[in-house]
C-alpha cells in the first residue's frame, strides 16, 4: 500500500508539473520520451512532440525526402525527387498519425518523369504510416498498420533555401496554443453512440440534410471522396479504437450552390465517429456534433 501511494503522489506531481510547463503562447518542444504507465494503466502520448523540422532516418524509398516538417496541421516535404511537396497531417493521444500531401511545385509537375501526379498521390512510404510512438532515446518513430517502423525522425533539420520554398519553411515550427487545441484529447464517445471502426464506415453516407447531391464515400484504402452538392472533395481518413476519427481535407474550387453542406470540413474538425441507429454522427475533439450521415448501401 506504501508503493501504491507513492506512485499516485509522483503521478499527480508530474501532472502539475506538466500543466507548468505548458504556459504561454508558443514555444519549441523538446522530443518526449516513452511513455510507460503501471501494468494496466495507458499513458496517452502527446502528438504536439511531433511539430518539427525531421531528418528523415531509415526510410526504404530512396527518393522519399530529406526532411519531414511537421507544423499546426501542416506538412512538408523537402528533397524528394520530385521537389518539396506539401499536404496536411493528423496525429491523436492514441498513436494515431495520419499524412496527406497534395501540393507541388509546378517545376516538379511538368519537368521530372514520374512527378506529373505528385501533387494528387501521397508517396507510398508516408501512405503506410498510421501510427507512432517515441524510442528509448525520446525520438519519433513512425510506424505502419502492422507497428513496424517506416521512418525514424531525429530533431534539428534546417531546410535549404530553393526557388520554390517559401520562407516559413526554412524557419522551425513553433507549438503554438492553437496547435496545441488541435492536437488535444477528443473527448469519449457518448454511451449512446456505438463506435465506429473501419469495416463499417466503408462506403457512401449523404447528410441528413441540405444539397441532394452531397455525400461522403470512404473506401478501404483510406481514401475518402465527396461533395457539398456542387463541389467535388478528397482527402485521407484512418479509424481507431472508440470510434477515433482522424481526416484530411485537400483544397478544392470554390462554385457556389444553395443548401450547400461543407462534409469536408465535417471530416477534417472531426475526432469521434459513432453510430445512433442507422445514422453516423461526427464529433469534434470537444464532442460537438460536426455532422451527421445516412448510409446509402
Amino acid at each position: 500500500m506504501a508503493g501504491e501511494g507513492r506512485l499516485a503522489t509522483l503521478i499527480v506531481l508530474g501532472l502539475l508539473l506538466s500543466g507548468c510547463g505548458r504556459q504561454g503562447n508558443s514555444e519549441p518542444v523538446a522530443p518526449r520520451p516513452p511513455l510507460a504507465g503501471t501494468a494496466g494503466v495507458v499513458v496517452p502520448l502527446a502528438p504536439e512532440s511531433l511539430i518539427g523540422s525531421w531528418t528523415l532516418v531509415d526510410v526504404a524509398d530512396p527518393g522519399a525526402g530529406k526532411i519531414l516538417r511537421l507544423a499546426g496541421g501542416e506538412l512538408h516535404l523537402v528533397g524528394t525527387r520530385c521537389g518539396t511537396l506539401g499536404g496536411t497531417w493528423r496525429a491523436n493521444s492514441d498513436g494515431a498519425f495520419l499524412a496527406d500531401i497534395w501540393q507541388a511545385p509546378a517545376a516538379a509537375v511538368e519537368g521530372i518523369p514520374g512527378c506529373e501526379k505528385a501533387s494528387q498521390e501521397t508517396p507510398g512510404w508516408l501512405r503506410r504510416v498510421t501510427a507512432y510512438q517515441f524510442d528509448g532515446k525520446g525520438l519519433p518513430v513512425l510506424l505502419d498498420g502492422g507497428r513496424q517502423p517506416v521512418a525514424r525522425l531525429v530533431p534539428g533539420a534546417t531546410p535549404t533555401p530553393e526557388p520554390n520554398l517559401a520562407d516559413s519553411v526554412l524557419a522551425p515550427p513553433l507549438v503554438t496554443d492553437e496547435a496545441r487545441r488541435a492536437l488535444a484529447p477528443a473527448v469519449a464517445l457518448p454511451v449512446t453512440l456505438v463506435p465506429m471502426d473501419q469495416r463499417r464506415l466503408v462506403g457512401r453516407w449523404v447528410p441528413r440534410s441540405g444539397h441532394k447531391a452531397a455525400y461522403v464515400e470512404f473506401t478501404a484504402d483510406g481514401e475518402w471522396r465527396g461533395s457539398d452538392g456542387c463541389n467535388g472533395e478528397s482527402g485521407r481518413w484512418i479509424s481507431g479504437a472508440g470510434g477515433a476519427l482522424l481526416a484530411t481535407a485537400r483544397g478544392v474550387t470554390l462554385a457556389f450552390c444553395a443548401d450547400s453542406v461543407p462534409v469536408g470540413q465535417w471530416l477534417a474538425t472531426a475526432r469521434r465517429a459513432g453510430l445512433g441507429g442507422e445514422v453516423l454522427v461526427l464529433l469534434d475533439a470537444q464532442g460537438d456534433e460536426t455532422g451527421r450521415l445516412t448510409a446509402t448501401n
